[in-house]
């Protein structure tokens, strides 16, 4: 269990914590207990944006100074597999072809679309919720990025394979149990109902919607998962979750 958590940490974030340990079964326990970094994460920049909105800042400058923190935070890793998933689906190459164009360095137009609108509509949300107040922006944060960490579990499920045999997929591919998501996401949302209300089970459901359909798209085209879909189910399940929340 500390080589799992030690490995969440320093694997999905910059804290420099050395990980004793980089293999499955670190790996396995790393992605069960990885929502509460996004959890930990997400109140933190929740009370960023709040703080920046008491002290004067508008709602939308709060929310993008979050978001930028946030990616710094994780090394902008999440957001990469956005951008490559985005590029590679785009391509409508067969699975080898798309592979190929994720792993290419570049970026394509599909991937700034997308960077673009996700990364705008998490921080519109984000500063909605800080003018909101402190204790809003904390529990909504912490709920929307705890439910994109708890897309890994579903992405890294048993009976899925890895897209390729090396890399963050092959390593975490297959080692979750199906519950573990679905647990995590009862536990986030009864977390934070005394907050933010019924909101919380919509942000759930929607944010696991997202996930299935993405990640069974992805594992469509190219024959199993690999980091980039962790990376983009994750972001892409955090922006549903923010939406639902900052919706009054």
């Amino acid at each position: 269990m500390r080589a799992g958590l030690a490995l969440a940490i320093a694997m999905f974030t910059v804290v420099p914590v050395r990980a004793s340990r980089i293999d499955r079964p670190a790996a396995r326990v790393a992605l069960a207990v990885v929502p509460l970094v996004g959890v930990v994460l997400g109140a933190m920049l929740g009370a960023v944006a709040a703080g920046l909105v008491a002290a004067g800042a508008p709602g939308l400058l709060g929310g993008l100074v979050a978001v930028g923190l946030g990616a710094a935070a994780t090394r902008g890793l999440h957001l990469d597999g956005l951008a490559d998933l985005a590029d590679g689906l785009g391509s409508h190459g067969d699975a080898a072809r798309t592979l190929a164009i994720m792993k290419d360095p570049g970026v394509g137009a599909f991937a700034v679309v997308w960077l673009v609108v996700v990364l705008g509509v998490q921080a519109a949300a984000f500063g909605a919720l800080a003018e909101r107040g402190l204790l809003v922006a904390v529990v909504g944060g912490a709920l929307a990025l705890g439910l994109g960490r708890a897309a890994f579990a579903w992405v890294a499920r048993r009976g899925v394979p890895a897209a390729s045999p090396d890399g963050l997929g092959a390593l975490v591919a297959g080692t979750q149990p199906a519950w573990v998501a679905p647990v995590w996401a009862v536990v986030l949302g009864a977390s934070a109902f005394p907050v933010l209300g019924r909101r919380v089970a919509v942000a759930a459901v929607l944010a696991a919607v997202v996930v299935v359909l993405v990640a069974a798209h992805a594992r469509r085209r190219l024959g199993g998962v690999s980091g980039d879909v962790f990376g983009a189910c994750a972001e892409l399940a955090v922006t549903a979750g923010l939406v639902v929340l900052a919706t009054a």
